[in-house]
């Protein structure tokens, strides 16, 4: 990848801090009048590459589309699930009230909460092994945990969601109460 042109403009007014945007083709990077040039140039690599990250993360393959999150969810039910769990749909929902996910075994779907576009990667990967596996065992019995198990960071996984569901003040219990909604993660 090439990397993209770059602008600098310099402030009088701006004292310490830099910021970057992307403006068309090109990367625009603010800095203070009174950064030096070795300066400029570390900061200009600092905010490229932040930029990159950021970009990085929104444009995630698993939340730009519901076909990329069933591209997702095939490799995961592979991996952790025999290639067992075979969603018949499954896309992203506005955000539930109680809950980040909701499967409905009978019908084959899975329904994801657009709350979880925002979580590290590892925490959707947990909540979509936690709702496949719900197409081979519907409730949370010691069976289904069992096979949720098989994923390596089910535990840092839901302790990261129980954290950001109470910073958020969110009514997200979980959902152990069996229905036909499941509950989820």
């Amino acid at each position: 990848m090439s990397e993209p042109q770059v602008e600098v403009r310099r402030s009088k007014r701006r004292r310490q801090t830099v910021s970057a945007y992307r403006d068309g083709g090109k990367v625009v990077v603010l800095l203070p009048a009174r950064m030096s040039r070795s300066e400029e140039k570390r900061w200009v690599e600092e905010m490229l590459s932040r930029l990159r990250r950021s970009e990085t993360r929104r444009k995630s393959p698993a939340r730009e589309s519901d076909a990329a999150l069933s591209a997702r969810c095939a490799e995961l039910a592979e991996q952790y699930l025999e290639g067992r769990a075979v969603p018949t749909g499954i896309r992203w929902v506005a955000p539930m009230r109680t809950r980040w996910a909701s499967c409905t075994p009978s019908e084959g779907t899975i329904r994801v909460s657009r709350r979880l576009r925002e979580v590290p990667s590892w925490v959707l990967d947990y909540v979509l092994v936690h709702e496949l596996t719900h197409l081979l065992v519907p409730g949370h019995g010691a069976d289904f945990w069992a096979w949720v198990h098989k994923y390596p960071k089910t535990e840092r996984a839901i302790g990261y969601l129980e954290g950001l569901a109470a910073a958020a003040q969110l009514d997200l219990d979980g959902g152990d109460e069996d229905d036909e909604q499941d509950g989820g993660r």
